[in-house]
């Protein structure tokens, strides 16, 4: 979907993905509504790979939303994604924040989840509802409205509650950063920090915008 943006705000754009449900939905978007335009590019390729990033050259934009700490080697992709950007290009990069010991446990219920029957998978996925959503569903029914935060979830946040589940629990390899962890590491690369936008310290990701400096 930001790759189909990107395109419609007249960009030249590169999509990969290491999943290749992600990039049959993304060549899915293109053949819809770009065709043949070989503005947009969509393979199948991983933030790991540094022969393969190569054939990108250096580019003015790189996007990468909530990616990254999926990768198992976060800040090997860190680096590699920072040799991609141009003088004065634009690094958009979205990381898990680190909670410290919550942290951890999503880190071993994700872990777990991946590795366990589908019995265990079920108990994971009604324990994280539970978790996430009991103070929602409680309020509801104080206003008189119940489950009306479910019903409102998928035209608000384009997922239905179910799926949006199984996407955090079954979210692994999964890695975390402190805001200066972040900023001090592109920071050293030359990186001037434009935009952040923390989760307060809670569970999300914390989103920032780097300029490569000249």
């Amino acid at each position: 979907m930001f790759s189909l943006a990107a395109y419609r705000l007249g960009a030249k754009v590169f999509s990969f993905d290491y999943d290749q449900d992600s990039v049959n939905f993304t060549k899915y978007l293109k053949e819809k509504y770009a065709n043949t335009d070989n503005r947009w590019t969509v393979e199948q390729g991983s933030a790991l790979d540094k022969e393969f990033l190569k054939k990108f050259g250096k580019v003015d934009i790189l996007y990468s939303w909530g990616v990254l700490h999926h990768t198992g080697h976060m800040y090997v992709a860190f680096e590699n994604v920072a040799n991609m950007v141009a003088n004065s290009g634009h690094l958009f990069i979205s990381i898990y924040n680190d909670q410290g010991g919550a942290s951890n446990r999503w880190k071993w219920l994700k872990k777990t989840y991946n590795n366990s029957n589908i019995f265990i998978k079920y108990l994971i996925i009604f324990y994280t509802f539970i978790k996430q959503w009991w103070k929602d569903l409680f309020l509801d029914t104080l206003k008189g409205r119940p489950l009306l935060s479910l019903k409102n979830y998928k035209q608000n946040r384009g997922m239905s509650p179910y799926y949006d589940l199984i996407d955090w629990v079954g979210g692994y390899p999964f890695e975390v950063a402190k805001p200066e962890e972040v900023f001090n590491f592109f920071k050293e690369r030359n990186f001037e920090l434009q935009l952040l936008k923390t989760c307060a310290g809670g569970l999300g990701c914390n989103e920032y915008v780097f300029k490569l400096k000249e």
